[in-house]
């Protein structure tokens, strides 16, 4: 008798503790003559239910703030110098640097003159017509990716192959147009921003 008083007062103690973990019944709401449009509904966690409908994705756009316009401006007007600009920089690079390894070696004067203009002249068939046409900004660029490429501002490249008189004389004419030929260029500092394009068209080129 006294085991099967205990086994009912622990059935009892069982069935107390689930009641009080059950959610609370549901509230089921109270409908008029006029609610006649079906929806969602979402239960809360009191049970109370709560009408709920979705709605399509919507695109908001706003006009963009001067200042964010202009930066914006600026950075796709240097990654279009840029675009435009490395292949000439990179195969003025490999000419350049073939003549360095030509050069090492050339002790005569005439042969050095000689071998410097062949190459020039390689140089404008290849891409004379398509640099002249380069606006001022995108040469400014080019200089920039010559130095980044060769290790030299064009300055003292020309003043090696052709000479200080020579090099004064393109220097001159670049200052007048708002440019010179001594453009540095700092990956890290001034010129990080191109250099992120340019390691972005290095990858069309394999590196």
């Amino acid at each position: 008798m006294y085991r099967l008083i205990t086994i009912w007062l622990f059935c009892c103690s069982a069935y107390l503790a689930t009641a009080q973990t059950q959610a609370p019944p549901v509230q089921h709401p109270v409908y008029g003559v006029n609610d006649t449009v079906v929806v969602y509904a979402t239960v809360m966690e009191d049970g109370t239910l709560v009408p709920t409908s979705w709605l399509l994705p919507v695109e908001v756009l706003g006009k963009m703030p001067r200042h964010l316009a202009r930066q914006q401006k600026k950075m796709t007007r240097l990654k279009n110098a840029v675009y435009v600009t490395y292949p000439y920089a990179r195969e003025a690079s490999r000419i350049i640097n073939f003549m360095n390894r030509r050069m090492a070696g050339m002790k005569d004067e005439q042969s050095r003159r000689q071998f410097i203009k062949s190459q020039e002249k390689q140089l404008k068939e290849a891409f004379g017509d398509k640099i002249t046409s380069l606006s001022v900004y995108q040469g400014k660029v080019l200089m920039k990716l010559i130095n980044r490429q060769t290790g030299a501002d064009v300055y003292a490249i020309l003043k090696e192959y052709k000479g200080g008189a020579n090099a004064r004389l393109w220097q001159t004419v670049a200052f007048v147009f708002g440019s010179s030929l001594k453009q540095p260029y700092d990956p890290t500092g001034e010129d990080a921003e191109m250099e992120g394009y340019v390691r972005e068209v290095e990858m069309l080129y394999g590196g």
